[in-house]
Parts: C-alpha cells; sequence; structure tokens
C-alpha cells in the first residue's frame, strides 16, 4: 500500500490526525496508517492495545462517526490502519470542516466552504434562495427576449411561454416557494451586481501585460453580458485579416465565431460568482485569454475537459434556462466544439487550464494575422481618431439590442456570428461603414440625448446614461468632455454625489 490520495502514512498517533480522519471523510474516504515513515518503512508502535481502544472513541466523540482501526503486522512489528468511510453529511473538526485533496489535507474556509456545505446537502450555489428579491425586480424585457429565444429554440412549451413571468420562473426551477434563487436575478435581474459584486464582464486591449491601452466593462442581466460581450470583441476588439478572390472581399477573423461564442457562453455561464471576481477577456496583438473565475467538479482533472465527459454545470439553474434559450447544449459539448470550430478553420486550438481558482482559454492568433495599430476601429475612422465606442439612435434593431432594448437573441447571434465567422465575403465597392456626415449625425442625437437625460435626472451618473441611452460609459465622458468644453454643461459639487446642469 503506498501513500497517496486516499492513503496517508504517520509514524506515530496524535489527536491532531483526527483532521486527516474529518479530510478523508469529507472527501471520498481513505485511510490513516499509523506505524509507519515517510517511506512506508513499518517502525511499529507501542500501546497497540491501548490505541485500538483510545482511536476509535476519540473519532466518534469528536467527529461523530465510527471508523474501523484494524491491527496489522509487517516486518515483524505492529501497526494500525484507520479505514475512514465517505460520509454523506458535512464532517467537522471542533468546527473546522477539513478535505482531502490529492495527497493533501485542506481547511475549507469562505467560499469553499459555502460550496462544500451545499454540495452535501445536495444543493447548488445559485439555487440558494434570496429573501428579500421580489418578482417585480426582474426585467420584464430580459425574461420576454428569454420568452423568444426559448420559442425559436423550441425546448419550451409554447403554452408555457405565453404564461405569466411568476409560471415561467417557477417552470424554470428558479424560485424556492415565495423566493427568488440566485440564478433567477443573475439571468433576469437589470443589474445583478446589487446582489453579487462583480457579476459583470471585463474587456481590455494590452499592448503589453502591463500597457493596458483601452477597455470596457459589459454590465446587465447574463443574456445580454453575453451578447454585447460577443458584439463588442467582433466589431471593436478583433480584426479582420482581408484578402480578395477575383472580385469579392474575403475577411478571416483571428478566432472563429463559434468558437469565440462557445467560449465566451463558458465563462459566463460556469463562473463561480461568489468570488466577486470578474470575467476578465485580455485581447492582445497576437492572442485573446478568456479568464472567469470557478471549480472543477470534486475529483476532476483539467485534462479531463478535453476528453468526453458528462455534463457538470457549476450553475445548473443558469445553465437550464441558457439550454431551454438555445444556447448552450445539455451533454457537456461546448469544448469540443471550441476545439472543432478551430480545426476546421485552420487557426490554432486554444489552451485550456486551470489554474489557482480560474479557468483560461488562450486562443493564440494565426502568424498571418495583422498586427492593429493599438487603438478600436470604430465606424470606420482612422484608429487614432476613433472616439469611444458608441451606438447610435438610427441603428438597426439587431445593433440597438445591444443597448439592453428588447431583443431576439438568436439575432445577437446570428450577428456576432457572421461578423467572427472565417470567411465572409463582401463586393468590392459595397461597405457598411457609416459616412462622416452619418457619423456626426448619431453624435449629435446622441449629446441631445444627453442634454435630455441631464435636464431632468441632474445626478444621474455616467453608468445609468450608458444604459439609457445605449453606448459605454467611456461614450458618455467622450461627449460630457465636449460639452464641457463648449461651455453647454457644467458639473458642480464632488465628482461622487455632484450634480449637472445644462447652461444653453
Amino acid at each position: 500500500m503506498s501513500e497517496s490520495q486516499n492513503v496517508e502514512w504517520k509514524r506515530r498517533w496524535r489527536d491532531e490526525y483526527l483532521r486527516w480522519i474529518c479530510g478523508f471523510a469529507n472527501a471520498e474516504g481513505g485511510v490513516l496508517v499509523i506505524g509507519r515513515d515517510d517511506d512506508g518503512q513499518v517502525v511499529g508502535l507501542s500501546q497497540v492495545r491501548r490505541l485500538l481502544e483510545d482511536i476509535p472513541n476519540k473519532v466518534r466523540d469528536v467527529l461523530g462517526i465510527v471508523v474501523d482501526v484494524n491491527l496489522r503486522a509487517g516486518a515483524g512489528k505492529e501497526y494500525l490502519a484507520v479505514v475512514v468511510e465517505p460520509q454523506a453529511h458535512p464532517v467537522s473538526y471542533k468546527g473546522e470542516y477539513h478535505y482531502r485533496s490529492g495527497s493533501t489535507r485542506q481547511e475549507l474556509k469562505g467560499a469553499a466552504l459555502s460550496r462544500f456545505l451545499l454540495r452535501k446537502q445536495g444543493l447548488h450555489w445559485d439555487g440558494v434562495p434570496v429573501p428579500h428579491a421580489r418578482l417585480e425586480d426582474l426585467s420584464e424585457a430580459a425574461v420576454d427576449r428569454f420568452r423568444e429565444e426559448a420559442r425559436r429554440s423550441g425546448r419550451l412549451d409554447a403554452a408555457l411561454l405565453a404564461e405569466p413571468t411568476p409560471a415561467l420562473v417557477d417552470r424554470l426551477h428558479l424560485r424556492e416557494r415565495s423566493h427568488l434563487k440566485r440564478a433567477a436575478l443573475l439571468l433576469f435581474h437589470p443589474d445583478p451586481e446589487v446582489f453579487f459584486t462583480g457579476a459583470y464582464v471585463k474587456i481590455g486591449f494590452f499592448r503589453d501585460n502591463v500597457d493596458l491601452l483601452y477597455h470596457d466593462e459589459i454590465h446587465g442581466d447574463l443574456f445580454a453580458q453575453v451578447a454585447r460581450t460577443i458584439d463588442l470583441l467582433s466589431t471593436k476588439y478583433l480584426r479582420a485579416g482581408i484578402r480578395y478572390e477575383g472580385i469579392r472581399r474575403v475577411e478571416s477573423f483571428p478566432v472563429p465565431g463559434n468558437a469565440l461564442r462557445e467560449a465566451v457562453l463558458n465563462a459566463v455561464v460556469h463562473k463561480d460568482y461568489a468570488s466577486g471576481a470578474t470575467v476578465q477577456i485580455s485581447v492582445y496583438d497576437d492572442k485573446l485569454m478568456i479568464w472567469n473565475p470557478g471549480q472543477l467538479p470534486p475529483d476532476w482533472k483539467a485534462e479531463d475537459l478535453l476528453e468526453k465527459h458528462e455534463s457538470k454545470p457549476f450553475n445548473p439553474d443558469v445553465a437550464h434556462a441558457f439550454f431551454r434559450a438555445g444556447l448552450v447544449e445539455a451533454w457537456g459539448r461546448g469544448i469540443d466544439l471550441i476545439l472543432a470550430d478551430c480545426r476546421q478553420a485552420g487557426v490554432p486550438e486554444p489552451e485550456l487550464r486551470f489554474k489557482r481558482g480560474g479557468f483560461w482559454a488562450v486562443f493564440r492568433f494565426p502568424a498571418d494575422y495583422p498586427v492593429p495599430t493599438g487603438a478600436p476601429r470604430i465606424d470606420g475612422e482612422p484608429a487614432d481618431l476613433a472616439e469611444p465606442a458608441e451606438k447610435p439612435a438610427e441603428e438597426p434593431a439587431g445593433r440597438a439590442a445591444l443597448a439592453g432594448h428588447p431583443v431576439l437573441f438568436t439575432d445577437l447571434n446570428a450577428r456576432a456570428s457572421r461578423a467572427a465567422a472565417r470567411s465572409t465575403t463582401q463586393e468590392i465597392g459595397i461597405t457598411t461603414q457609416k459616412t462622416g456626415a452619418t457619423t456626426q449625425e448619431g453624435r449629435a442625437a446622441t449629446r441631445k440625448r444627453i442634454l435630455d437625460l441631464l435636464r431632468t435626472e441632474p445626478a444621474i451618473s455616467r453608468r445609468v446614461m450608458a444604459e439609457r441611452i445605449g453606448i459605454t460609459p467611456d461614450g458618455i465622458k467622450y461627449h460630457l468632455t465636449r460639452l464641457r468644453a463648449a461651455g453647454v454643461v457644467r458639473h458642480v459639487g464632488p465628482a461622487n454625489g455632484g450634480r449637472w446642469e445644462v447652461l444653453e
């Protein structure tokens, strides 16, 4: 018998080894061998008969469980084997919860302890009810978008989708008695961060690991976060390599559309929202890196994700809603789809790894990918002159949807897939870029809407204005700076908590 995940050797008995027994009981069980050294050599024990009586009693009195203590012999000496069965309920050592992971014993604290206790009760983090959350707090627009996507996917009965919101929430198992579960707030609340710190996505373009050139934050319900993230990556952060086939222009993006979509979905749906950390997407000249806090299922290794595996979502209720909306599968195929799409597109497969409580998906760009200029390309302007990304008021419905207005996610998925597809074609001379006049009209319309908001809500924040108008907070900052420079508005009071005055 060698030392392993389920076997631990100790030279002699100490009462502190009750912690090791606790760890085995909370994990997959194991054997604590008393009377072997670190090399596995039998060193023997004195007073074996007394230990045969003391150890079972101490385990029972302190841990509340029963173990088998067996007398063994080897090399002419006696030793003990304490056989610990895995327990269905949590086992504590004087208020401490220990867990055997690999060949180490870990004391569980914080979020790890919460996950462990929930799992032992057959529960999960996103299924915990939130006492003070109400159905009225949910966004009807977000619920309606889900209804339409679920209708298109055919994964929910049409009659159910016509039911009022309470019936739909119950059918999705997002409510326990009268209390909404955490998953309901993540999926349909307009601002999940009210309940869960860090429940949003950050995207940044980096020249290197310390030189951040520009960035965006994506807030709102999880469905909106996925759609806006894919759109921003496809239209602002990734550039297409261009070649011509006859009279057609062919654009090839460095990350295939389906692979990008699956990677973003995996990061948002399977994130550990108890961590307080955000989903973080870092774009460089030569790669795209997606990180989300999370945990592997017990006894899984990162390599298991690359093989055929069962579906064990970290947030089952969140994943179930995304499945009903037709956005994810229920067979654990997300990683396989990413790899297959990259192979089909002829681009490098991503590097997938689990490190320090989080998952990394690293997409390295092909060698012939054009090196960006270091600033986002927006509305066809030169990169070094482009304003912060914004969505003018007269944009088509698919674009306006990204501002949080009602939208069919199928349309967003199709748009993102078209934008990030491996090969798209356009007739020479036909362009989707706006003319300078159209861009100027869009800016004027945006500034008019900003001024209207400032007149009616002088204390409004940039973030709220961004959500109302449908542009990024940086876009709001850009327009406010120019309105102040032109003497149209001024800010009175402290930066946090002051008010705006319209002077014209």
